[in-house]
């Protein structure tokens, strides 16, 4: 497990625009409603990977999920370890015939249950593996809508666009504004809230 379970978890704004057909031969063309253009588009974009790198947020959680990964993988590799030398050590002995067949069925089927107890427990380490990379992704979606709703009440941006490798095919750079973004976040982040919350997730195991 590494940085993937979060990076992959950002989701990019996309935009599908549906056509609908029909049979103009025996239909007369209906005129279009009147609308209303804006007076000024205003746009701006925001490069995921910038904001993914330089917003702290994500830098603090980042070092989280992989402690967390770290620990997930060695209790597991731990365990294995164990359960694997348990094994060698009855195949060993039952080929020593060091065992009555009683003893040899109540071994194996300790065996057996270990064995099924470490495909729980790793299940159960992966599923909250993921609930934590799912409260990350929840948390840094809600900061950057929270933080651009405050944002645009001055700079009346009509849409806000995220980047990510090639889904916008070209971006004026003049319509970048991930660096005030950035700033904004790190500005309005506090550490001790994400560190506070990390350690009452702790106390709770």
């Amino acid at each position: 497990m590494n940085k993937n379970f979060f990076t992959s978890a950002m989701a990019v704004a996309a935009f599908a625009v549906s056509f609908t057909s029909c049979d103009k031969s025996n239909q007369q063309p209906e005129a279009a409603p009147a609308q209303t253009a804006p007076v000024e588009l205003k746009i701006g974009y925001v490069e995921v990977d910038s904001i993914m790198s330089q917003y702290q947020f994500c830098k603090d959680y980042t070092l989280i999920l992989e402690k967390k990964s770290q620990n997930i993988q060695s209790t597991l590799q731990q365990k294995g370890a164990a359960l694997q030398n348990a094994a060698a050590n009855f195949q060993q002995k039952l080929q020593q015939n060091a065992y009555t067949e009683q003893q040899a069925r109540q071994i194996q089927a300790g065996l057996q249950k270990q064995q099924a107890d470490l495909e729980g427990l790793q299940q159960r380490l992966g599923a909250e593996f993921q609930g934590e990379t799912e409260k990350f992704n929840k948390a840094l979606r809600d900061s950057i809508q929270h933080f651009l709703a405050v944002y645009n009440k001055d700079k009346k941006y009509s849409l806000i666009l995220t980047k990510q490798g090639d889904n916008i095919l070209y971006g004026d750079k003049a319509l970048d504004i991930t660096t005030q973004v950035v700033a904004g976040l790190n500005k309005a982040y506090k550490k001790t809230d994400l560190s506070k919350s990390a350690s009452k997730d702790e106390k709770k195991k």
